[in-house]
């Protein structure tokens, strides 16, 4: 019977999830907790809701942009210092040619490679620089070549999931000008957003759904309820 050939399926956009997940986490968990406080402080002296909102968007302004930056930032210095080690491996694959071939010799050697078997696969690899002193940047560093482009999506996509994020729990006070119908309907339409939420990050990082959608709504819950108590507290 002919054997079933074992094919790998591979997620190959994780850095991209990576970055949805931290921007979508905190526009859901930050801005809801912000509303919730302030609705806390504002509920006994009757402020209208539009001042909930205004602070949810003025949350979301500056959280928006330095999470975008931050991920440029990431990123930008991911491919700095790709650059520098490979600019160093160039450097001593010229001035130290013994000593980077011998490193190349190393990787094969742990693989239980003789002598001689290895002989032939490193002299072809020192043979061009360019392929030399890419396999010491992948297999001596550990280092692969960042996307030149990844830092302004990266910005981009944290950023813009940080607003989409942020503008859920803001919604139900732009509609409704009671600040308590305007929580209420805020806590269940966020605790919603946030069990979906995580409910389908779960599927990118490999856990149980139902686990996945528990912790986010555990942890934006949590942060939610404690604004509002020291809020509701502060205020008398």
């Amino acid at each position: 019977m002919p054997a079933t050939p074992h094919v790998e399926s591979h997620f190959t956009a994780s850095a991209s999830v990576r970055d949805v997940v931290i921007g979508m986490a905190d526009g859901l968990t930050v801005p809801f907790a912000l509303a919730a406080g302030v609705s806390g402080a504002v509920a006994a002296t009757l402020h209208p809701a539009q001042l909930v909102v205004t602070a949810g968007l003025a949350e979301i302004a500056a959280g928006s942009i330095a999470m975008g930056l931050g991920g440029y930032l990431a990123a930008h210095t991911d491919l700095e210092h790709y650059n520098s080690e490979r600019e160093r491996e160039i450097r001593e694959t010229v001035e130290l040619p013994d000593v980077e071939t011998e490193e190349v010799a190393k990787v094969f050697r742990a693989y239980g490679l003789s002598n001689t078997e290895m002989a032939p696969v490193v002299n072809a690899i020192c043979g061009d620089r360019n392929r030399w002193v890419d396999f010491m940047m992948r297999f001596e560093l550990g280092l692969e070549e960042p996307d030149p482009t990844r830092a302004n999506r990266s910005a981009i996509t944290i950023a813009a999931s940080y607003i989409f994020g942020g503008l859920i729990p803001l919604a139900p006070y732009m509609i409704w000008p009671d600040v308590s119908t305007g929580l209420r309907y805020s806590v269940l339409i966020t605790l919603l957003a946030l069990a979906v939420f995580g409910s389908v990050k779960s599927h990118f990082t490999g856990i149980s759904p139902l686990k996945g959608a528990i912790q986010t709504v555990v942890t934006g819950g949590l942060a939610a309820a404690a604004a509002f108590g020291l809020a509701r507290l502060v205020a008398g």
